[in-house]
C-alpha cells in the first residue's frame, strides 16, 4: 500500500518527529504504518530515542505507562484501526492518570478504499474521547505542528490523555501498490 499525496505539502511528517523530539520524548512505540514511516525512521536513527516496534497497539499504552514510571516520556505512534485495539487498555490512563500521547492516522476517513477501516475510522474519535483522551484533528500540513505541540504540553505538562488525529487528507489518498 502507498500514500499518494500528488504536490501535497509533506513538511509534516518531518513536523511529527521534530515536535516529538523537542517535548523531550525518549521512547517512540508504535505498529509498523506508512503515514507514520518518517517519525518512526527518524526515531530509530535517533541516538537518544528508543524506538519500539509492537505486535499490537495497546502494548503500547503499558509501555509508555512504564516509561514515565521510570522518568521518561513517550509517543504512541498507530493507525485508527489500532484504537479499536486499545480501547480496553485506556482504562489504564485513566485510573493512572500518566501523560499519555498519542499521534493516529486516520483510516476509514476521506477516500478510504478499503471498506473494513470504516467503521473504526469512524468511530475513533469518539472512541478516544469515551476513554477521556483529548483529541485534534489535523487535515492540513500547517496544522500538525501547533497541534502536536499543544498536545504534548497538555499530556506531559498537564498530565493529559491527548491523541493528534493526522485526516487521510493530510495524508494523501491510499491506493494498493503492486
Amino acid at each position: 500500500m502507498s500514500d499518494t499525496a500528488e504536490g501535497a505539502d509533506q513538511s509534516w511528517r518531518q513536523d511529527v518527529f521534530d515536535v516529538l523530539k523537542a517535548a523531550g520524548v525518549k521512547h517512540v512505540v508504535y505498529v509498523p504504518d506508512a503515514g507514520h514511516a518518517t517519525a518512526i525512521r527518524l526515531a530509530e536513527a535517533d541516538p537518544e530515542i528508543k524506538a519500539v516496534v509492537l505486535t499490537t497497539e495497546e502494548e503500547g499504552i503499558g509501555y509508555l505507562a512504564g516509561a514515565w514510571l521510570g522518568g521518561e516520556r513517550g509517543a504512541l505512534l498507530m493507525q485508527s484501526s489500532g484504537v479499536g485495539n486499545c480501547i480496553n487498555t485506556l482504562g489504564l490512563v485513566a485510573c493512572a492518570r500518566f501523560p499519555f500521547l498519542a499521534v493516529v492516522t486516520m483510516r476509514g476517513d476521506w477516500a478510504e478504499f478499503n471498506q473494513w477501516q470504516n467503521p473504526m475510522g469512524q468511530a475513533t474519535e469518539a472512541a478516544l474521547r469515551l476513554m477521556g483522551v483529548m483529541t485534534w484533528r489535523a487535515d492540513e500540513a500547517k496544522d500538525v505542528a501547533p497541534l502536536l505541540r499543544g498536545a504534548a504540553t497538555m499530556a506531559f505538562e498537564g498530565d493529559g490523555a491527548c491523541a493528534l488525529l493526522l485526516g487521510q487528507r493530510l495524508i494523501g489518498e491510499k491506493e494498493w501498490a503492486k
